[in-house]
Protein backbone atom coordinates (compact mmCIF):
# COMPACT_ATOMS: atom_id res chain seq x y z
CA UNK A 1 0.00 0.00 0.00
CA UNK A 2 0.78 3.87 -0.64
CA UNK A 3 0.17 6.66 1.74
CA UNK A 4 -2.27 9.27 -0.17
CA UNK A 5 -0.45 12.67 -0.54
CA UNK A 6 -2.38 16.20 -0.15
CA UNK A 7 -1.24 18.67 -2.66
CA UNK A 8 -0.50 22.26 -1.58
CA UNK A 9 0.51 25.53 -3.79
CA UNK A 10 1.40 28.43 -2.31
CA UNK A 11 2.11 31.51 -4.90
CA UNK A 12 5.54 31.87 -6.42
CA UNK A 13 7.10 34.72 -4.69
CA UNK A 14 10.83 35.09 -4.88
CA UNK A 15 12.71 37.91 -3.56
CA UNK A 16 14.84 39.89 -6.49
CA UNK A 17 18.13 39.33 -4.07
CA UNK A 18 18.05 34.94 -3.80
CA UNK A 19 19.32 33.09 -6.48
CA UNK A 20 17.31 30.76 -8.67
CA UNK A 21 16.27 27.24 -6.99
CA UNK A 22 18.18 24.57 -8.52
CA UNK A 23 17.33 21.43 -9.26
CA UNK A 24 18.55 17.69 -8.53
CA UNK A 25 20.46 15.50 -11.08
CA UNK A 26 17.43 12.93 -10.59
CA UNK A 27 13.39 14.03 -11.42
CA UNK A 28 11.94 14.14 -8.09
CA UNK A 29 9.83 11.19 -6.55
CA UNK A 30 6.48 11.01 -7.54
CA UNK A 31 5.27 9.01 -4.70
CA UNK A 32 6.14 7.49 -1.40
CA UNK A 33 6.36 3.67 -0.18
CA UNK A 34 5.44 2.58 3.16
CA UNK A 35 7.48 3.08 5.98
CA UNK A 36 8.68 0.24 7.94
CA UNK A 37 9.78 0.53 11.81
CA UNK A 38 13.91 1.17 12.65
CA UNK A 39 13.79 1.64 16.36
CA UNK A 40 10.98 2.23 19.56
CA UNK A 41 11.05 3.36 23.02
CA UNK A 42 13.08 6.44 22.30
CA UNK A 43 13.19 9.71 24.32
CA UNK A 44 12.34 12.73 23.34
CA UNK A 45 14.86 12.04 20.37
CA UNK A 46 16.22 15.08 18.46
CA UNK A 47 18.56 14.23 15.44
CA UNK A 48 20.21 11.66 13.77
CA UNK A 49 23.49 11.56 12.21
CA UNK A 50 25.47 8.74 10.76
CA UNK A 51 28.86 7.84 11.46
CA UNK A 52 29.66 5.63 8.01
CA UNK A 53 27.20 2.98 8.27
CA UNK A 54 25.92 3.44 12.30
CA UNK A 55 22.82 5.72 13.24
CA UNK A 56 23.59 7.86 15.64
CA UNK A 57 21.07 9.62 17.52
CA UNK A 58 20.51 12.26 20.32
CA UNK A 59 18.12 12.23 23.33
CA UNK A 60 16.73 15.77 24.20
CA UNK A 61 15.94 15.21 28.02
CA UNK A 62 18.42 12.25 28.83
CA UNK A 63 21.69 14.02 27.31
CA UNK A 64 22.61 10.76 25.46
CA UNK A 65 24.43 9.97 22.11
CA UNK A 66 22.61 6.37 21.01
CA UNK A 67 23.74 4.17 18.67
CA UNK A 68 21.48 1.74 16.91
CA UNK A 69 22.30 -1.64 15.81
CA UNK A 70 20.95 -3.24 12.57
CA UNK A 71 18.07 -4.84 15.10
CA UNK A 72 16.77 -1.70 16.18
CA UNK A 73 18.79 -2.22 19.66
CA UNK A 74 20.17 0.90 20.99
CA UNK A 75 23.08 1.53 23.56
CA UNK A 76 24.49 5.08 25.28
CA UNK A 77 27.71 5.87 23.16
CA UNK A 78 27.93 8.78 25.79
CA UNK A 79 26.13 11.50 27.75
CA UNK A 80 26.75 15.26 26.99
CA UNK A 81 28.23 16.52 30.31
CA UNK A 82 26.75 19.93 31.80
CA UNK A 83 23.54 19.98 29.66
CA UNK A 84 21.16 22.41 31.73
CA UNK A 85 18.16 22.32 29.02
CA UNK A 86 14.43 23.15 30.27
CA UNK A 87 11.46 23.29 28.10
CA UNK A 88 12.61 23.04 24.18
CA UNK A 89 15.98 23.06 25.26
CA UNK A 90 18.80 20.22 25.57
CA UNK A 91 20.67 18.13 23.80
CA UNK A 92 19.17 19.22 20.51
CA UNK A 93 21.40 18.87 16.88
CA UNK A 94 24.26 16.63 16.22
CA UNK A 95 26.32 15.78 13.21
CA UNK A 96 29.61 13.92 11.62
CA UNK A 97 32.55 15.42 9.66
CA UNK A 98 34.21 13.55 7.09
CA UNK A 99 36.94 12.36 9.88
CA UNK A 100 33.99 10.57 11.93
CA UNK A 101 34.07 13.04 14.82
CA UNK A 102 30.53 14.24 16.52
CA UNK A 103 29.42 17.78 16.87
CA UNK A 104 26.48 18.61 19.35
CA UNK A 105 24.60 21.60 19.80
CA UNK A 106 23.15 22.14 23.54
CA UNK A 107 22.06 23.77 25.97
CA UNK A 108 24.19 24.32 28.98
CA UNK A 109 23.90 27.21 32.06
CA UNK A 110 25.06 29.95 30.22
CA UNK A 111 24.03 29.47 26.90
CA UNK A 112 23.56 27.31 24.00
CA UNK A 113 27.10 26.03 22.61
CA UNK A 114 28.81 23.70 20.34
CA UNK A 115 31.16 20.73 21.35
CA UNK A 116 33.14 18.83 19.33
CA UNK A 117 34.10 14.59 20.17
CA UNK A 118 36.69 12.28 18.69
CA UNK A 119 34.75 8.87 18.73
CA UNK A 120 36.39 5.64 19.10
CA UNK A 121 35.49 1.88 18.90
CA UNK A 122 33.48 -0.29 16.81
CA UNK A 123 29.83 -0.09 15.96
CA UNK A 124 28.21 -1.96 18.96
CA UNK A 125 31.21 -0.52 21.33
CA UNK A 126 31.60 2.98 20.33
CA UNK A 127 32.76 5.74 22.65
CA UNK A 128 32.86 9.70 22.82
CA UNK A 129 36.19 11.42 23.72
CA UNK A 130 36.87 14.61 25.53
CA UNK A 131 34.59 17.60 24.89
CA UNK A 132 35.79 19.92 22.80
CA UNK A 133 33.63 23.53 23.13
CA UNK A 134 34.24 25.41 19.96
CA UNK A 135 31.38 27.76 20.33
CA UNK A 136 29.48 28.99 23.50
CA UNK A 137 27.38 32.00 24.59
CA UNK A 138 24.86 31.35 21.87
CA UNK A 139 21.63 32.88 23.68
CA UNK A 140 19.24 30.33 24.98
CA UNK A 141 16.21 29.83 26.80
CA UNK A 142 13.07 27.83 27.44
CA UNK A 143 12.00 27.83 23.69
CA UNK A 144 13.39 29.43 20.33
CA UNK A 145 16.87 27.38 20.46
CA UNK A 146 17.69 26.66 17.02
CA UNK A 147 19.77 23.74 17.23
CA UNK A 148 20.54 22.03 13.71
CA UNK A 149 23.96 21.25 13.12
CA UNK A 150 24.93 20.48 9.32
CA UNK A 151 28.53 20.66 7.44
CA UNK A 152 27.60 22.12 3.58
CA UNK A 153 28.96 21.53 0.16
CA UNK A 154 31.90 23.81 1.35
CA UNK A 155 32.88 21.61 4.18
CA UNK A 156 31.81 24.56 6.77
CA UNK A 157 29.67 23.55 9.38
CA UNK A 158 26.00 25.40 9.97
CA UNK A 159 23.84 26.17 13.05
CA UNK A 160 20.91 27.39 13.19
CA UNK A 161 20.43 29.75 16.38
CA UNK A 162 16.57 30.70 17.71
CA UNK A 163 16.11 34.87 19.46
CA UNK A 164 16.01 32.95 22.62
CA UNK A 165 12.45 35.00 23.44
CA UNK A 166 14.54 38.18 22.92
CA UNK A 167 13.38 39.24 19.53
CA UNK A 168 15.57 42.06 18.93
CA UNK A 169 18.44 39.50 19.01
CA UNK A 170 17.42 38.61 15.88
CA UNK A 171 18.38 41.60 13.91
CA UNK A 172 21.32 42.40 15.98
CA UNK A 173 24.74 41.60 14.20
CA UNK A 174 26.68 41.81 17.15
CA UNK A 175 24.38 38.60 18.71
CA UNK A 176 24.63 35.03 17.67
CA UNK A 177 20.93 34.61 18.38
CA UNK A 178 18.24 34.30 15.56
CA UNK A 179 20.79 33.48 13.12
CA UNK A 180 22.23 31.00 10.89
CA UNK A 181 25.74 30.93 11.34
CA UNK A 182 28.50 29.59 9.29
CA UNK A 183 32.16 28.43 10.51
CA UNK A 184 35.11 26.29 9.92
CA UNK A 185 35.32 22.62 11.66
CA UNK A 186 37.07 24.09 14.60
CA UNK A 187 35.02 27.44 15.43
CA UNK A 188 36.82 29.69 13.62
CA UNK A 189 35.17 32.52 11.38
CA UNK A 190 35.97 31.32 7.83
CA UNK A 191 37.66 34.53 5.81
CA UNK A 192 34.68 34.37 3.10
CA UNK A 193 31.99 35.06 5.53
CA UNK A 194 29.66 38.16 4.77
CA UNK A 195 30.33 39.94 8.02
CA UNK A 196 33.78 40.45 8.58
CA UNK A 197 35.27 38.71 11.85
CA UNK A 198 31.74 37.43 12.10
CA UNK A 199 30.13 33.56 12.25
CA UNK A 200 26.57 35.35 10.74
CA UNK A 201 26.12 34.15 7.69
CA UNK A 202 22.47 35.35 7.51
CA UNK A 203 20.08 37.01 9.93
CA UNK A 204 16.50 38.17 10.67
CA UNK A 205 15.56 34.78 12.39
CA UNK A 206 13.11 33.27 14.67
CA UNK A 207 13.50 29.81 15.15
CA UNK A 208 14.95 28.10 12.24
CA UNK A 209 15.10 24.06 12.88
CA UNK A 210 16.07 22.73 9.19
CA UNK A 211 19.23 23.01 6.91
CA UNK A 212 19.57 21.50 3.48
CA UNK A 213 21.53 21.81 0.35
CA UNK A 214 20.27 21.17 -3.15
CA UNK A 215 22.64 19.53 -5.69
CA UNK A 216 23.89 23.07 -7.36
CA UNK A 217 24.71 24.50 -3.54
CA UNK A 218 21.41 26.28 -3.11
CA UNK A 219 20.62 26.41 0.39
CA UNK A 220 17.71 25.76 2.37
CA UNK A 221 16.40 26.62 5.84
CA UNK A 222 13.00 25.91 8.00
CA UNK A 223 11.98 28.48 10.59
CA UNK A 224 9.24 28.54 13.19
CA UNK A 225 6.71 31.11 12.74
CA UNK A 226 4.84 32.84 15.68
CA UNK A 227 1.40 32.68 14.91
CA UNK A 228 1.14 33.60 11.51
CA UNK A 229 3.37 31.93 9.10
CA UNK A 230 5.99 29.30 8.87
CA UNK A 231 8.59 29.64 6.20
CA UNK A 232 10.78 27.64 3.93
CA UNK A 233 13.77 29.98 3.09
CA UNK A 234 16.39 30.02 0.32
CA UNK A 235 19.39 31.17 2.19
CA UNK A 236 21.88 33.64 0.93
CA UNK A 237 25.16 35.37 2.64
CA UNK A 238 24.29 37.98 4.28
CA UNK A 239 20.56 38.46 3.72
CA UNK A 240 17.61 39.72 6.28
CA UNK A 241 14.92 37.00 7.25
CA UNK A 242 13.11 40.24 8.56
CA UNK A 243 12.19 38.78 12.12
CA UNK A 244 10.78 40.53 14.09
CA UNK A 245 9.58 43.34 11.78
CA UNK A 246 7.70 40.67 9.53
CA UNK A 247 6.82 37.16 9.43
CA UNK A 248 6.19 35.18 6.14
CA UNK A 249 5.78 36.28 2.95
CA UNK A 250 6.00 40.61 3.31
CA UNK A 251 6.54 43.39 0.65
CA UNK A 252 8.42 45.76 3.39
CA UNK A 253 11.20 46.34 1.63
CA UNK A 254 15.28 45.27 2.38
CA UNK A 255 14.07 41.45 4.09
CA UNK A 256 13.83 38.51 1.98
CA UNK A 257 10.48 36.54 1.15
CA UNK A 258 10.13 32.79 1.93
CA UNK A 259 9.63 30.72 -1.11
CA UNK A 260 6.67 28.43 0.64
CA UNK A 261 4.83 29.54 3.95
CA UNK A 262 2.52 27.52 6.04
CA UNK A 263 -0.06 28.49 8.90
CA UNK A 264 1.57 26.52 11.92
CA UNK A 265 -1.14 24.54 12.94
CA UNK A 266 0.42 22.57 9.52
CA UNK A 267 3.54 23.21 9.76
CA UNK A 268 6.26 23.31 12.91
CA UNK A 269 9.50 22.29 10.36
CA UNK A 270 12.01 21.01 11.88
CA UNK A 271 14.69 18.95 10.50
CA UNK A 272 15.12 18.58 6.66
CA UNK A 273 16.88 16.70 4.27
CA UNK A 274 17.80 16.38 0.29
CA UNK A 275 17.07 13.38 -1.85
CA UNK A 276 17.17 13.21 -5.85
CA UNK A 277 16.11 17.40 -6.33
CA UNK A 278 13.78 17.25 -3.64
CA UNK A 279 13.12 18.12 -0.05
CA UNK A 280 11.87 16.64 2.79
CA UNK A 281 10.63 18.59 6.02
CA UNK A 282 9.61 16.81 9.52
CA UNK A 283 6.85 18.76 10.91
CA UNK A 284 5.90 18.64 14.49
CA UNK A 285 2.50 20.43 14.99
CA UNK A 286 1.33 19.45 11.04
CA UNK A 287 2.49 15.81 11.50
CA UNK A 288 3.23 15.29 7.94
CA UNK A 289 6.60 14.60 6.53
CA UNK A 290 6.25 17.35 3.32
CA UNK A 291 8.13 16.89 0.01
CA UNK A 292 9.40 19.69 -1.99
CA UNK A 293 10.46 20.49 -4.66
CA UNK A 294 13.52 22.03 -5.65
CA UNK A 295 12.84 22.78 -8.91
CA UNK A 296 9.95 24.53 -7.60
CA UNK A 297 9.81 24.85 -4.08
CA UNK A 298 6.31 27.02 -3.75
CA UNK A 299 4.69 23.43 -3.66
CA UNK A 300 4.38 20.82 -1.75
CA UNK A 301 3.03 17.65 -0.93
CA UNK A 302 2.26 15.96 2.68
CA UNK A 303 2.68 12.42 3.32
CA UNK A 304 1.36 10.51 6.69
CA UNK A 305 -1.15 12.80 7.89
CA UNK A 306 -1.39 12.23 11.95
CA UNK A 307 -0.42 8.46 11.02
CA UNK A 308 2.86 9.19 12.98
CA UNK A 309 1.65 12.46 15.10
CA UNK A 310 4.89 14.55 15.84
CA UNK A 311 7.94 14.72 13.73
CA UNK A 312 11.00 15.95 14.11
CA UNK A 313 14.23 14.96 12.03
CA UNK A 314 14.85 13.00 8.56
CA UNK A 315 18.02 12.50 7.29
CA UNK A 316 18.90 10.11 4.28
CA UNK A 317 20.68 6.50 5.05
CA UNK A 318 23.61 5.22 3.33
CA UNK A 319 21.16 3.22 1.81
CA UNK A 320 18.91 6.10 0.36
CA UNK A 321 15.88 5.56 3.07
CA UNK A 322 14.72 8.53 4.51
CA UNK A 323 14.83 7.75 8.21
CA UNK A 324 12.26 9.75 9.75
CA UNK A 325 12.20 10.35 13.72
CA UNK A 326 9.07 11.02 15.84
CA UNK A 327 9.07 12.93 18.59
CA UNK A 328 5.86 12.57 20.80
CA UNK A 329 7.39 11.93 24.26
CA UNK A 330 9.05 15.86 24.07
CA UNK A 331 5.85 17.15 26.43
CA UNK A 332 3.85 18.40 23.68
CA UNK A 333 2.78 15.01 21.75
CA UNK A 334 0.12 12.04 22.42
CA UNK A 335 3.19 9.06 22.85
CA UNK A 336 1.97 5.79 21.47
CA UNK A 337 3.32 2.72 22.69
CA UNK A 338 6.50 2.16 21.48
CA UNK A 339 7.25 6.01 21.08
CA UNK A 340 9.36 7.70 19.68
CA UNK A 341 10.62 5.41 17.25
CA UNK A 342 12.92 5.94 13.88
CA UNK A 343 11.21 4.90 10.89
CA UNK A 344 12.43 4.28 7.18
CA UNK A 345 10.91 4.89 3.84
CA UNK A 346 11.87 5.24 0.53
CA UNK A 347 9.93 7.84 -1.99
CA UNK A 348 9.07 6.07 -5.55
Amino acid sequence: MHNSPTVSHTAAIHDPTSSKPGSGSQMPASGMGTPTTVSTGLDAPWSVAFLNDTPLLSERDSSRILEVASDGSTRAVGTIQGVEGTGEGGLLGIAVDEQGRLYAYSTAAGGNRIQRFAISGKPGSLALGQAETILEDIPSASNHNGGRLAFGPDGMLYATTGDAGQRSLAQDLGSLGGKILRMTPDGDVPKDNPFSGSLVFSYGHRNPQGLAWAADGTMFATEFGQNTWDELNIITAGANYGWPTVEGIATAGGFTNPVQQWAPDRASPSGMTQRDGMLYIANLRGEVLRAVPVADPTTSTDYFGGEFGRLRDVTVAPNGALWVLTNNTDGRGTPGAEDDRILAVIPE
